[in-house]
């Protein structure tokens, strides 16, 4: 009996010590499986800028690849109407290509925090083709526009493109006996602000007839809307001329002037030319916004400006504010890597110091 008992309850033994590591896997699936469910997903919508949205479009789709339970949707609908949808609170973030007013910043009353994410440059894309399906015009380095040329071409001044002053400027180019087309944008744009306030600083005639504005009363030309509508219309129609970010013209291979700047010298974008422009730009450190109208440095290009992330200061969900800040965190550092590839200019370590120490106040 003694046997019997023994050899009983050594199996007994083994059984127990064999169902360990099946019950310690079983309480790790358990386990796992609760904390799956403790997961935030956190769901951010903003909208606002053309400017910035094919950066934003591959940061947000790299960002939601390394944290798949956020995710960030954003939609192109212009700076002015994405500063109201975030002063009338249907969004969680916006963005504007000129900040935000004080006047607008006062109707919100969760207070708000100005972000510049990232940089670049308005240009002047262009279609010198005599037919839709003829090679068009396009010198090697992009035709250049002198200051004057170029105001008098959106004052409706400058109607041809084979124009005496447009081809001294441009000797041994074949310019075609093509009507100019002006195309501008049809939305409440911060393109159009930015582009219109070096106008009004260039040509005081341009400032006193038309002035600067997310929207102004153009003297001359058709509407398209957003970036992608104003390209679409300088692709499609033989003569055209329109403003665009760089980014806009790059993808779609449409030629870019060479604008003259206020030293004499003609400028084509580049991210050196752009680069230089920014430095002379120094942002307040009480709402990190500013504009340079006319820059002067000698190998500037003229039309340049940082881009705003607009967010909150109070959350009531704070799971939002969070994920937002990690956001906005991940692409000051990891997000700035992508922005020469699409044609933005990387913001300076001081800048994104700067930035980083704003968006700390985020639901703080």
């Amino acid at each position: 009996m003694e046997l019997k008992f023994c050899i009983s309850a050594q199996l007994q033994f083994k059984r127990r010590v064999c169902l360990l590591p099946v019950i310690a896997i079983l309480l790790s699936i358990v386990s796992c499986t609760a904390d799956n469910k403790k997961i935030n997903r956190v769901s951010l919508v903003g909208a606002g800028a053309s400017f910035p949205a094919p950066l934003y479009e591959r940061w947000l789709s790299d960002y939601n690849q390394q944290n798949p339970n956020v995710e960030i949707n954003y939609q192109a609908i212009g700076s002015s109407a994405g500063v109201q949808q975030l002063i009338e609170g249907t969004v969680d973030f916006a963005a504007s290509d000129v900040g935000i007013t004080n006047e607008q910043a006062t109707k919100i009353k969760r207070g708000v925090i100005a972000l510049p994410m990232t940089a670049g440059s308005i240009v002047l894309a262009y279609n010198l083709a005599s037919a839709p399906q003829s090679p068009p015009v396009n010198p090697p380095n992009g035709l250049k526009l002198s200051r004057q040329v170029y105001v008098d071409i959106f004052l409706g001044k400058i109607t041809n493109w084979n124009h005496p002053r447009i081809a001294v400027a441009n000797p041994g180019v074949n310019l075609p006996n093509l009507p100019i087309q002006v195309v501008y944008r049809t939305d409440g744009s911060g393109t159009t602000s930015v582009l219109t306030q070096h106008l009004s600083a260039i040509s005081p005639e341009w400032k006193s007839k038309v002035a600067a504005g997310k929207a102004v009363a153009w003297p001359v030309g058709i509407g398209g809307k957003g970036n992608e509508g104003v390209t679409a219309l300088v692709q499609q129609i033989p003569g055209a001329i329109g403003y665009v970010e760089y980014i806009y013209a790059k993808q779609n291979k449409l030629p870019v002037a060479a604008l003259e700047n206020k030293f004499g010298n003609y400028i084509t974008p580049t991210p050196e030319s752009v680069a230089q422009t920014l430095e002379l730009v120094k942002l307040p450190t009480d709402n990190l916004i500013a504009f340079i109208n006319d820059p002067t440095g000698s190998q500037s290009y003229p039309i340049v400006t940082y881009s705003w992330l607009l967010t909150y200061q109070q959350y009531p969900n704070l799971a939002k504010g969070e994920a937002l800040r990690k956001f906005i965190d991940w692409a000051l550092i990891e997000g700035q890597k992508s922005s020469l590839e699409l044609g933005y200019i990387p913001l300076s370590k001081k800048v994104v110091l700067q930035v980083q120490s704003a968006a700390n106040r985020i639901a703080e």
